[in-house]
């Protein structure tokens, strides 16, 4: 793709972002659709944030995908954000509009996109247990909350941590029975027994590593299993539940329509079927 002086950049700001692999995303669609855009990492120190989303918005930069360490302190440096980024208190997908700086969370959608897709699990009146309560876990229980979740269960290492989560997401979205606990929990198969979805939010099994006595075949009939971890892309939880029988999918599938939904916002355009997925299977 030929950039001229009329080519519309995006890209993503982090620290570090060199091993990010959105620009494989973003590039990949835009070439798919002969769109004149490029999607380019922009390092940003912490300590240079503000100077650098004022530098973004003077060079005319269309948007930009936000990553860590810079997803909450970015809030107050724009303009608006969406009631959904407010409640999570996170911005992952910024887009500039008319000179102002509008922020979302993509994460959600990401979430609630790779359960229907991936695993046939819409989670309208299902009970889900999550696991973690960190801002992967917020962005999980308020868009499961949001797309009609009778239940949520939030089990993380800090007791106090997930009960102020369910607190927290309880007292917006009331249709929802938020709780929180610890982790003891997990071994119970009544506790177990209740749940229709299991989401992991945390960076268990990246390195191998397990939920010490996670009881998942106590899961109700028909339960699925979604770990939010997708290198390496069967870990420890996956293939539990394969070897149960128990549907199951990793995160791939949501970090491929969070793109896609932070594409459409930037473009109004939405990637080809499969387009962003096959570029990223391709590095991976």
């Amino acid at each position: 793709m030929a950039i001229t002086g009329k080519t519309t950049v995006t890209g993503i700001i982090g620290w570090p972002v060199s091993h990010s692999l959105s620009p494989v995303l973003h590039n990949a669609a835009f070439q798919a659709l002969d769109l004149d855009w490029i999607y380019v990492p922009f390092p940003v120190a912490p300590e240079r944030l503000a100077e650098g989303i004022a530098g973004l918005k003077s060079l005319g930069v269309a948007g930009f995908s936000v990553t860590i360490p810079h997803k909450v302190a970015i809030i107050p440096l724009l303009d608006q954000v969406t009631p959904e980024a407010e409640l999570i208190g996170a911005v992952n997908t910024v887009v500039a509009r008319e000179g102002r700086l509008f922020g979302y969370n993509t994460d959600g959608i990401g979430l609630i996109a790779a359960l229907r897709e991936k695993l046939g699990c819409d989670p309208e009146g299902k009970r889900v247990l999550v696991l973690g309560a960190g801002g992967a876990a917020r962005s999980a229980v308020v868009s499961l909350a949001a797309a009609g979740a009778a239940g949520i269960a939030i089990a993380n290492r800090s007791t106090d941590a997930a009960v102020a989560l369910a607190h927290l997401v309880g007292a917006r979205l009331t249709a929802t029975r938020c709780e929180g606990g610890g982790l003891a929990s997990l071994a119970d198969p009544g506790f177990m027994g209740s749940f229709d979805l299991v989401v992991n939010t945390t960076s268990v099994g990246m390195a191998g590593d397990s939920f010490a006595g996670l009881a998942l075949s106590s899961l109700a009939p028909g339960a699925c299993v979604y770990d939010m971890v997708y290198a390496p892309p069967v870990t420890p939880l996956l293939a539990q539940a394969g070897a149960l029988g128990i549907p199951c999918a990793n995160g791939f599938g949501m970090l491929v329509a969070q793109g896609e939904a932070a594409f459409r916002i930037w473009t109004g355009a939405t990637p080809p079927r499969g387009c962003m997925e096959g570029a990223l299977a391709a590095v991976l």
